[in-house]
């Protein structure tokens, strides 16, 4: 449906040609998709295979019958074809054309697009789902509340994620803390696809969001990995990715359970309560080093085990991991004294 709906976005020749169908207050039946499969349900009209333009597509409107478009939308195929779907396959419209558009959608998995003459709707169909499009100035607001929610959703996640790292220094984090931080982030994570869903749709209008977004969410995504990547019990035996989308398969009420948040750990009986002491492996804070390669970070926490060990170890100490050196461990050490002194002082100011 993403796919569908980008097709059809503002600044895009096809929606152009849906709006010059729309502004002559007429209606139109139109399958994105020339494959064999479409051909099979196809009885009548006329080959034309002709270039795509929005001039062409709203005279060809005219007629009653469908209009068959290749799969990129380049070329118009076939025109006044008639559409005969299984009458089998189910259907919640009631008008002609939108009975058809779901039923050729629901049979092939190729994009449908009705435009309703009386109602003046655009509805895009794709296997089982129906996306009534909608004018550009209400998705700009409705992008742009979801902006304000988001924004201050990160707001909080910056806090509970900059008081972890205090609490990481300070040998003092909890099992509650870090799954509060795998919430928010979670929470975060839902907002921004939310928006990005009115990116797709606002097309050449969407711009100013996007930008808005990319500097919201910038090192969200990765802030919740490292998290993961920290705390889940054996790395080795439960995969990273598949604890990352059972947190994004979670309900919305599951998720504010922070007792179901803490199952994609993996902690062993005891240590799953969310007043347990728990300990980083570093991963978060290393990260957070300037210039430090993922590869020489894994070198490191798989030398020192903890996040505790890391910090009490001497520049010796760090300079003998593979692939550190002498002037990336005084590096690493400094780095590390400077994010601890910074975490506390938030933490405490």
């Amino acid at each position: 449906m993403i796919e569908a709906l980008a097709a059809v976005a503002p600044g895009r020749p096809l929606r152009e040609g849906l709006d010059r169908i729309l502004q002559a207050n007429m209606g139109a039946l139109i399958v994105v998709g020339d494959g064999p499969e479409v051909l099979a349900i196809c009885s009548g009209g006329f080959l034309l295979d002709a270039e795509f333009s929005p001039q062409r597509v709203s005279e060809l409107a005219k007629m009653d019958g469908a209009i068959v478009l290749a799969p990129d939308a380049s070329r118009i195929a076939r025109a006044n074809v008639h559409l005969v779907p299984s009458p089998n396959v189910p259907t919640s419209e009631t008008g002609t054309r939108h009975r058809t558009a779901e039923r050729v959608a629901r049979s092939i998995d190729v994009p449908v697009i009705s435009v309703s003459e009386d109602m003046s709707v655009i509805a895009v169909y794709r296997n089982d789902l129906k996306h009534p499009l909608e004018a550009v100035p209400r998705l700009v607001n409705r992008a742009n509340q979801a902006l304000q929610t988001l924004e201050r959703y990160k707001n909080r996640l910056d806090t509970v994620s900059g008081s972890l790292s205090a609490l990481e220094v300070e040998d003092l984090v909890t099992l509650r803390d870090v799954v509060t931080v795998l919430q928010r982030a979670e929470m975060v994570r839902r907002i921004a696809e939310e928006i990005d869903g009115y990116i797709v749709e606002l097309g050449a209008d969407g711009r100013l969001v996007l930008l808005q977004l990319e500097e919201l969410m910038g090192g969200v995504e990765d802030d919740r990995r490292l998290v993961l990547k920290d705390y889940i019990d054996d790395p080795e035996a439960h995969s990273l990715d598949e604890a990352m989308e059972t947190l994004s398969s979670f309900s919305t009420e599951d998720l504010l359970d922070l007792k179901n948040v803490s199952d994609v750990l993996h902690l062993p009986s005891g240590a799953d309560e969310l007043d347990a002491s728990v300990q980083p492996r570093g991963y978060r804070l290393l990260a957070k080093i300037p210039r430090l390669p993922e590869q020489v970070i894994d070198h490191i926490v798989k030398q020192f085990g903890t996040l505790q060990k890391i910090m009490r170890a001497t520049v010796d100490d760090l300079d003998d991991v593979e692939g550190v050196g002498t002037v990336r461990a005084r590096a690493i050490k400094e780095g590390l004294s400077r994010l601890a002194e910074t975490s506390i002082l938030d933490r405490y100011s």
